[in-house]
């Protein structure tokens, strides 16, 4: 009998013989789950606001694309005043570490941003200041070029509500409140003095003319009733409102001869020296800027006064960003645009509209001469 070597089922490899069934791999899992959590993680983290908002530069940009001047009074502009922005958004959980390791990013709590303002009324809030700081440099311009502009007071303008205070919800951002139960309310101040002696329970008529989506010709009567309301005004600072707005003074001007000034996607009134100077050029012969690349940021009101504005280490990044040689600031704000100044740049601070001209005058720029006569008049409230 031939004797045979019986050999082993299994190959010297361990493998299962073919045509042998073979046994199913346990799946992986886990590299799934890990995935689906972290997406679920991002995404709820960039819905998630922090009480933050992000500052970053904005852009530089010329100041006279957002002038109109009729065509017997504008002068060509060769070398516009350059207006500049920054740009501010909200921080969420998300984007809080990216933003903070950012050179020219500023972090600023929410209240030092909004000034206690809700966030759903900070944008309209913009377009407001914005509005009210092109009729002031429309008002300056023209009175510095000897032009007459008269001023009558036109009621008190809302410039925030508070929630949960009666007007919150029913008064707009914008509206002017021109007159409580029949008594006119020309400023701010008179309306303080008007509703001063009415009390929380109390029913009241206000006389609204409305702005925006729900602007109006005539006033109309909106009926609220007065409710005592503890509202954080900005800062932590608690007070008792029974009626819940923020208000300033509706100015009515009249001009000359129409100047049209519409600064696109852009709020607050820091534009407000820049503009001033753009319709300066757009109406003299000239240059003002003397052929220089001139920026500038600032507040300005009727009179020619600047104001300090915020953003500025920001904004000194982006006009030089632009190429600007020359930079305009208010004198509150000079430290914080030297802390950014690089070679090439000078800046320069000023608290009036002549003092900007000054500096252009000195520059080179063609300066209009100062008015012999004064023409404009004004009853605008102090």
């Amino acid at each position: 009998m031939t004797e045979e070597t019986l050999s082993s089922p299994m190959s010297d490899t361990g493998s299962t013989p073919s045509g042998a069934p073979s046994r199913p791999r346990p799946r992986r899992w886990w590299p799934w789950i890990t995935l689906i959590v972290a997406a679920m993680v991002i995404a709820l983290a960039s819905r998630v606001n922090l009480n933050y908002y992000a500052v970053q530069p904005g852009v530089a940009q010329p100041v006279q694309q957002f002038i109109r001047v009729p065509a017997d009074k504008g002068h060509p502009v060769t070398h516009s005043v350059l207006l500049t922005d920054v740009e501010v958004g909200r921080v969420s959980a998300l984007s809080y570490l990216y933003f903070r390791f950012q050179g020219n990013t500023e972090l600023d709590p929410l209240e030092s941003i909004t000034g206690g303002t809700p966030p759903s009324e900070y944008t309209a809030q913009g377009d407001l200041e914005m509005s009210q700081a092109e009729s002031a440099a429309k008002t300056a311009a023209l009175r510095r070029l000897g032009y007459p502009v008269t001023a009558q007071p036109g009621g008190a303008v809302v410039s925030a509500t508070y929630p949960k205070a009666p007007a919150y919800g029913v008064l707009n951002v914008g509206d002017v409140i021109s007159a409580v139960d029949g008594t006119s309310t020309p400023t701010a101040a008179s309306l303080v003095t008007t509703l001063r002696p009415h009390h929380s329970g109390q029913s009241i008529t206000l006389s609204v003319l409305g702005q925006g989506s729900n602007a109006s010709s005539t006033p109309k009567p909106v009926t609220l009733t007065l409710k005592d309301t503890v509202i954080d005004t900005g800062g932590g600072v608690m007070q008792t409102e029974d009626l819940g707005v923020q208000v300033g003074n509706q100015v009515n001007y009249t001009y000359p001869f129409p100047v049209t000034i519409d600064v696109a996607n852009i709020g607050g009134p820091s534009a407000g020296l820049a503009i001033t100077l753009g319709v300066i050029d757009a109406l003299t012969g000239g240059s003002l800027t003397g052929g220089k690349t001139v920026a500038a940021t600032g507040t300005i009101d009727d009179q020619g006064n600047v104001g300090d504005v915020g953003g500025v280490p920001q904004k000194t990044v982006a006009v030089e960003n632009a190429g600007a040689t020359i930079f305009l600031v208010p004198p509150q704000e000079y430290k914080a645009a030297k802390s950014k100044q690089r070679k090439g740049l000078q800046i320069y601070p000023v608290s009036t509209l002549d003092q900007a001209l000054a500096v252009l005058a000195a520059h080179g720029g063609v300066v209009p001469p100062v008015p012999t006569n004064s023409t404009s008049t004004t009853s605008t409230p102090a």
